[in-house]
């Protein structure tokens, strides 16, 4: 564990009986008190989350809306001020590089948010692919620190933490310069549960100091401190994807089933020849979603096939807590991939039957 990097709040972890795993150069606690309960607490009360290992990274200057229009699949143009953004980053091949959050200050000033396993690789493409535009890009991630807390009681928690009215505050918008526990922060409402939430991004000093205040006001609410299992859970039930499992430079927004985030009708930008190939042609694989009939639970990488031979392989899969249920996604040979199919996958070197269903396992509870 030592070679690994931690967030301002590792020390805290072993007061609330965090078990640490490795989770892409980072010691994180995969769980607190375990994953069931603390998903459980975040679909029906609220968790709290430390997500500082996210990156964030600055892009300011004159030509920063021209910049990242070129950069991202998504349109910024239909991005207002203190809007927030979601996105593709695609190479020339139409694999994605990362998703991302971007969120908008002005036309010359923007935020984005970028996976903790990517950030020096998102840092230099965004530098390599630079040219000539009159842009500075600033990599302030080890400043930063960010806390997520999910669930439906969340704004009725944070609300006993500020006097700024929360419900002003918009699905996908954000507020700079909110006081909560007296700790100036940029506060946003994303979420990646399924639930309703907000991100907190304060400096690194804070962090320890508002995660406390926040578990403490939200013991009455039912709030728990959670893990990266939950997040996983909770995010894969609501069908959002995490990169390295349904994207990668090798999987594109249109095999993933993100078509909505690649705006072809908005000019140039990289990875658009490729995906307009793709989409004229045709995906020839495609992530779908999937019940297993036959009892066994599917993990990542586990090997799907149909008509003896392999078509494709699990990219995500668990026992559902809130659906009870053994479910996955996973990337396969679109001949196959219809609603209602049958398919197997291969556990413990047995071909076990499954049933392809919506990827939309869980209704998301969104306050918009």
């Amino acid at each position: 564990m030592d070679s690994l990097k931690k967030t301002p709040l590792f020390d805290l972890y072993k007061k609330y009986n965090g078990k640490i795993i490795d989770f892409a150069g980072w010691a994180l606690p995969v769980q607190f008190e375990s994953i069931i309960s603390e998903h459980e607490a975040v679909r029906n009360a609220a968790g709290l989350f430390d997500v500082s290992h996210m990156g964030e990274i600055i892009v300011k200057g004159r030509e920063a809306f021209a910049f990242l229009q070129n950069l991202i699949t998504n349109d910024l143009s239909k991005l207002k001020e203190n809007q927030v953004l979601y996105t593709f980053m695609c190479n020339y091949n139409g694999g994605v590089v990362d998703d991302l959050l971007i969120y908008k200050y002005s036309d010359e000033h923007f935020l984005l948010v970028v996976n903790a396993a990517n950030i020096e690789k998102d840092y230099k493409w965004m530098k390599d692919n630079k040219g000539v535009y009159a842009v500075e890009i600033n990599n302030i991630s080890d400043e930063i620190s960010e806390l997520a807390i999910q669930g439906p009681k969340a704004e009725e928690v944070l609300q006993k933490l500020t006097d700024t009215d929360l419900s002003q505050i918009k699905f996908f918008y954000f507020k700079d310069n909110v006081k909560i526990a007296g700790i100036n922060s940029l506060i946003s409402r994303t979420g990646y549960t399924g639930e309703d939430g907000f991100e907190i991004y304060i400096p690194n000093k804070y962090a320890i100091e508002l995660w406390e205040k926040i578990i403490e006001v939200g013991k009455e609410y039912g709030l728990k401190p959670a893990g990266l299992g939950a997040r996983d859970t909770l995010r894969f039930e609501a069908g959002l994807p995490l990169y390295g499992n349904e994207l990668s430079e090798e999987i594109t927004p249109l095999e993933a089933g993100f078509e909505f985030f690649v705006k072809f009708d908005k000019g140039n930008f990289i990875g658009k020849d490729a995906l307009l190939k793709q989409k004229e042609e045709g995906v020839k694989r495609k992530i779908v979603g999937f019940e297993m009939i036959d009892n066994g639970i599917p993990r990542h990488g586990y090997e799907v096939r149909a008509d003896n031979q392999k078509i494709g392989y699990v990219t995500t899969g668990y026992f559902s807590p809130t659906l009870k249920k053994n479910i996955g996604l996973a990337l396969i040979d679109s001949k196959y991939a219809q609603l209602g199919n049958q398919i197997e996958i291969v556990i413990r070197n047995k071909p076990l039957k499954a049933s392809i269903i919506s990827k939309n396992f869980y209704k998301k509870n969104y306050k918009k």
